[in-house]
């Protein structure tokens, strides 16, 4: 048998509309297997699924990826979730938090669903017309639960209950939006100008966190100001904690998409977490909390015999916020959110299925977040309901989950800024075309080296990077890597080319670049 390499070795075309992938013909032999005997072990259900996303935490700040007690922010329950199940340390988002949260809901590049940067302030855009996890869930039978932050659009054909929710419970934009208007510190003029504070209260957005039911309308349950803001997280994971105990012994599985308010800036944590950190900051104590929340979770599967039946996925919507310093993540990668670098768009990752993922997995495999909706399907046994009326970029990743040892299926990572491709991973390898330039810092513009503060940046012969021996992205040698030129330089041709009718580009919300 020819050794496995992740260039060398050649991909297996899947379908017209979808991106080739590899096939480690013993890893699906075993990841079968174990499907089998789970349908023979539950009677043929479905696994649950639970998804927390968090927002704006970074790659370093979890225990287990290095960070924990070491910056000041412990994190005793993911680290044990860890453990139970499997890291990943090349995991990718997309550079901020609508395009990521359409990208891991659709399966789709956010050339492809639209949503190149977040919506703001009532500004019209969102998912219509794009099939969701939810959908297809909802389609297999699941209960479909929303919980927290959504920011995939405001407009109701967007809203969560009319993108495949059975129910949906949090805010519909992001939490400065809410809040940094209100905050005398930050928005003197604002606070102390009744004309200005008029002039924000009058736009057209969403000031409340909401309730609503499927196919139904918005109930506003409260107005988001500081104080209540602060509440969120809390209240956010006692709505999902009772759905947990509401599904446990019912004939349903259920998918759970709780993603929290936090980390996001600015972070106001809940009174009783106020100075817990080591770190006595406010971003360091809303890490802990969000580590609370996770174990408080995981603890109620446990309590009501529903963890052995449910699959866990924890991460991040992105890279850290460093414009923000130091109310921001931690990254041992290049620039931040906003960014292509590394910094922006890789992300934790931790995913558990006890006896199911083999417990203490790390590895460095490519996991995108457009692998989620295949790899769930696949894992429910709804293989067949990936859409086939569009171009799907995700890649069913459930023997890589599944066999000991699994092996990534995905073989290039494709980043995109806005509408300008930006670069490509294969192995250990990076090829940079375009990119947010983060030397703006040095000329004092900006308190962090954040990718929303720079300048595109154009490289006419690109730049490659070694991500093992240069995972900051600062030694480019492409000119002593001419044999790499086919596996880098033509893939990005051929990507290019899938984005030819009937698979056109979308925009909906797009940037200036």
């Amino acid at each position: 048998m020819t050794e496995f390499d992740p260039i060398a070795s050649p991909t297996t075309p899947v379908a017209d509309n979808r991106e080739p992938a590899f096939v480690h013909q013993p890893d699906l032999d075993a990841a079968r297997a174990k499907l089998g005997g789970f349908a023979n072990r539950h009677g043929g259900t479905a696994p649950n699924v639970l998804v927390v996303l968090m927002d704006d935490v970074g790659w370093g700040d979890f225990g287990c990826y290095g960070g924990g007690v070491a910056v000041g922010a412990p994190t005793p329950n993911i680290d044990a979730l860890a453990r139970r199940g499997m890291q990943l340390t090349s995991a990718y988002s997309e550079p901020s938090c609508t395009p990521s949260r359409a990208t891991l809901l659709t399966g789709r590049l956010p050339m492809r669903h639209g949503l190149q940067r977040p919506p703001m302030y009532g500004e019209p855009g969102g998912l219509e017309g794009e099939i969701t996890l939810a959908d297809l869930l909802s389609d297999a039978g699941y209960v479909t639960q929303g919980v927290g932050k959504w920011h995939l659009g405001e407009n109701r054909d967007s809203q969560p209950q009319n993108c495949g929710f059975d129910d949906f419970y949090g805010f519909l934009s992001v939490s400065d939006m809410y809040t940094e208007w209100r905050d005398p510190y930050f928005f003197p003029e604002i606070v102390y100008s009744r004309a200005r504070t008029d002039w924000i209260e009058n736009q057209p957005f969403n000031k409340s966190f909401v309730h609503a039911t499927r196919g139904g309308e918005l109930e506003e349950v409260e107005e988001v100001t500081i104080p209540v803001l602060s509440e969120l997280d809390q209240k956010w994971c006692a709505y999902s904690e009772d759905f947990l105990r509401r599904m446990a012994g019912g004939d349903q599985p259920w998918f759970l998409y709780h993603n929290t308010r936090g980390a996001h800036f600015d972070n106001y944590p809940h009174e009783s977490y106020l100075g817990v950190s080591p770190a006595k900051h406010p971003y360091k104590d809303t890490i802990v909390e969000l580590d609370d929340i996770v174990g408080r979770l995981v603890k109620v599967l446990e309590e009501t015999g529903q963890l052995e039946d449910t699959i866990i996925v924890v991460t991040s919507d992105n890279g850290p916020e460093m414009e923000t310093w130091p109310d921001a993540a931690f990254t041992p990668f290049r620039c931040a959110k906003g960014s292509t670098w590394e910094g922006g768009v890789r992300v934790p990752m931790v995913i558990a299925w006890p006896g199911m993922i083999e417990a203490g997995r790390v590895t460095d495999g490519i996991f995108d977040f457009n692998d989620i909706l295949p790899t769930v399907l696949a894992l429910a046994g709804r293989s067949d309901a990936v859409p086939s009326d569009r171009f799907i970029d995700g890649i069913d990743q459930s023997s890589f989950l599944l066999a000991p040892d699994g092996q990534s299926n995905r073989k290039y990572h494709y980043y995109w800024l806005g509408q300008a491709f930006s670069a490509l991973r294969c192995g250990e390898y990076k090829l940079v075309l375009n990119a947010v330039g983060d030397d703006i810092v040095s000329q004092g513009d900006v308190h962090g080296s954040g990718g929303f503060s720079g300048t595109m940046q154009k490289f006419p012969y690109g730049k490659m990077f070694n991500l093992y021996l240069d995972p900051k992205e600062t030694h480019s040698y492409l000119i002593r890597k001419l044999a790499y030129q086919e596996a880098l330089v033509g893939r990005v041709a051929r990507h290019r080319a899938t984005f030819a009718p009937p698979y056109a580009p979308k925009l909906v919300v797009g940037l200036n670049v």
